[in-house]
This record gives C-alpha cells, structure tokens and sequence, in this order.
C-alpha cells in the first residue's frame, strides 16, 4: 500500500469515528431537550444550556492541548514547534468554545418539533416500521435567503451551470444536521450578516474577475451556494468534507476553504 493510500484511509476512519461522534452527540442532545423540556425549561433556556455544556466540553480540549508536552527527549527546535502548534490549535478551540456557547440557538425548537412529530399517531397507510421524516429543508428558499446577501450576487453568466449549481446546493445542505435545520434560512441571513466584511472582502479576493478566478479557480466564490459552504465550514467542517468527498471534486471545495480560512482547515 502507497504512502498516500495509507494516508487516505487513516483520514477515512477518522472522519467514520467522528460521524459516530456526532450521530451520538446528536441523539444525546434530543434526550436533553425532552428532559428540559418535561420540567418546564423554555426553548431559549435549553439552548443557553446545552450550549454552555457543549463549550465546557471544547474549553476542556483547549485545556487538554495547552498542557500537552512534546515527547521526551525531543530537540528544542522540535519542541518549540511543538509548543507553538499546540497554541494555535488551543487558540482554536478557545474560539470555537467562544462561539459555542453563544451562537448555538433554535436546536431546541428544532428537537420539539421534530419530538411532536414523532408523537403524531401513525396514518393507516403509513406501516408501522416507518422512520418518521426529520424536519426538512427547503432548498428554495434557502438559495433564495442566500441570494439576498448583495455580496453573492455577481453577474449571473459568471455563475456555474444550473445542473451542477443544483448539485453543490445539494451536497451542501446534506451537511446541515438534523437538529439544524429548524430556522435554517434565518440563521443562515444572521451569519451572513455578522461576517459580511469578510464576505465580501472574499468575493473582491477571489470572486469573478479577480487574478486568482482568471486562472479558472475559486469558481464558487460568488456564488450563492457559496454562502451556505463557508458556514458549514464553520459549523460543521467535519460532515461537509465527507459529503463532499463522495460526491463532487475536492479541489472545489479546496479552494474556498483556502480563500476563506476556516478555523477548522481539512484539505490535504
């Protein structure tokens, strides 16, 4: 087996294990909602919490990295790279634990929803071993929501052609979890609205016409999809690449993660 080969199914496993990670995190926090819920806490309650929780569990890895030591006996060179990769990966996780604890809001709306669904008596026509459907997404109206950022709307002719737009908007939603989804398009204006400057400081960057798009890169950047991939990189790095990866061209999604510098970078 090549050294590449290796590499790529290590990265394989442990995108499994985080899915598995989050699959679980994702059904523990359901059964935290309804137990708030059963005691009469509020939606907007139960988020601060959860949240809270959530961010103390990231506070706790920056705590874990920052008191990490380079093996023994290594170099002083290789240990002060050492020291200095282990800060800027805790500056990280201080700033995903930042953004945690006060970003994370309608997941409990989403879950009661989602929990009066699931208590809906079963039509006769519906067989009893049938999965109830999670809350939707309704990609019109998020591409809508996201074309309203001024930002996104460059000339339509730069856009990419509609079979392969609908294609990217796919797999991009397809990264937006199930306790999500509730309030999706809002939360979708809010983050382009708090990043705006950045947005649009993107698209002068790397948007059509600039010198990087004119040797035929950063072809998403500008278009309206494009709004929906830069906050699941922020969001939920982790699920967006692996859908991606089994779905369209990596290099695609390669260059906006460069172009937009997530706290979370996956490319290789």
């Amino acid at each position: 087996m090549s050294t590449e080969q290796h590499e790529a199914d290590a990265y394989g496993q442990e995108l499994a294990r985080i899915s598995h990670h989050q699959s679980e995190a994702t059904n523990a926090r359901f059964t935290v909602f309804q137990a708030l819920a059963a005691v009469g806490i509020g939606d907007e309650q139960a988020d601060e919490i959860v949240s809270q929780v959530e961010a103390g569990a990231v506070a706790g890895a920056h705590t874990w990295i920052s008191e990490s030591s380079a093996p023994h006996g290594s170099e002083p060179r290789f240990e002060d790279g050492w020291f200095a990769g282990a800060r800027d990966v805790a500056s990280y996780l201080l700033r995903i634990a930042d953004t945690t604890a006060t970003a994370q809001r309608g997941r409990a709306a989403s879950s009661a929803q989602l929990l009066a669904h699931l208590r809906q008596p079963a039509s006769p026509a519906t067989a009893p071993t049938a999965q109830a459907p999670a809350v939707a997404l309704d990609a019109k109206d998020i591409l809508a929501a996201a074309q309203r950022c001024t930002w996104a709307l460059t000339d339509p002719d730069n856009f990419l052609i509609p079979e392969a737009s609908e294609e990217i908007l796919t797999v991009a939603l397809s990264a937006v979890g199930e306790d999500e989804r509730y309030g999706y398009a809002q939360r979708l204006e809010e983050f382009a609205e708090q990043h705006r400057e950045r947005l649009e400081e993107l698209l002068r960057a790397y948007g059509p016409g600039s010198r990087p798009a004119s040797h035929g890169r950063y072809m998403l950047v500008g278009q309206p999809e494009s709004l929906i991939i830069c906050e699941r990189m922020d969001a939920n790095p982790f699920l967006l690449r692996g859908r991606w990866e089994k779905e369209l061209e990596e290099v695609l999604l390669d260059d906006i993660e460069f172009a937009w510098g997530p706290r979370i970078r996956l490319s290789r």
